[in-house]
């Protein structure tokens, strides 16, 4: 199964690299398949690269999925 998770683009960096936020965890990542991304910007991150643009309205629902989950997760585990 191959998981890719929305996270906010928050620098750019040369030789297409950039900066990206997921969870107050900053993590550098390869934008060369997504050259049109900005700052500001959700991607969708796979194995370290941006494999697309993703709406922000869209990032923030599965954002919010993924934190329930972790949560029912959290009040099954003894």
């Amino acid at each position: 199964m191959c998981l890719a998770i929305p996270a906010l683009l928050v620098e750019k960096r040369a030789h297409d690299q950039a900066l990206v936020e997921l969870g107050g965890i900053r993590k550098p990542i390869s934008i060369a398949l997504v050259p049109e991304a900005n700052v500001g910007d959700y991607v969708i991150v796979h194995v370290g690269h941006a494999i697309g643009l993703l709406d922000p309205e869209e990032a923030q629902k599965t954002l919010a999925l993924f934190a329930e989950m972790q949560s029912r997760t959290a009040e099954v585990q003894p």
